[in-house]
C-alpha cells in the first residue's frame, strides 16, 4: 500500500523560496502520476501541478506559473515542489496525491493516495 508523507513546509517571509518533499513507501512511484494539492481553511482543496508518470508536467493554479516547479526523483521514490517568489497568498496546507489514471487531473475523487499534508505560512 502506497504511503506518502510531505515535508518542508514552514514559515518564510515574502519573496522567499521553499522546497516541499512528497516521500513515498510501500510502493515506487514511478508508475503513478503525482499531484500537489493545496488548501486553505474552510475552502476546498486546489491542485497546484501534477507530473504524470511519464514526465509530463501540468500547471492548475496560473498565481503559481512560473514560480512553482513539480519535479520527481525516482530514484529517491520522492516528488518535489520548489516555490520561489511566495506570496502571502500562497499560505496553505500542501498535499501531495498519487493517481494511476491515463493522465492528470486536479479532480480531487481520482486521487487514491495523500500525504497527511504540510504547512506553509508566508507572512513577514
Amino acid at each position: 500500500q502506497l504511503q506518502l508523507v510531505e515535508s518542508g513546509g514552514g514559515l518564510v517571509q515574502p519573496g522567499g523560496s521553499l522546497t516541499l518533499s512528497c516521500a513515498a513507501s510501500g510502493d515506487t512511484l514511478d508508475s503513478y502520476n503525482i499531484a500537489w494539492f493545496r488548501q486553505v481553511s474552510g475552502t476546498e482543496r486546489r491542485g497546484v501541478e501534477c507530473i504524470s508518470s511519464r514526465g509530463t508536467i501540468v500547471n492548475y493554479s496560473d498565481s503559481v506559473k512560473g514560480r512553482f516547479t513539480i519535479s520527481r526523483d525516482n530514484a529517491k521514490n520522492t516528488v518535489h515542489l520548489q516555490m520561489n517568489s511566495l506570496k502571502p497568498e500562497d499560505t496553505a496546507v500542501y498535499f501531495c496525491a498519487a493517481s494511476r489514471d491515463t493522465f492528470c487531473t486536479e479532480f480531487v475523487p481520482s486521487y487514491d493516495h495523500w500525504g497527511p499534508g504540510t504547512r506553509v505560512t508566508v507572512s513577514s
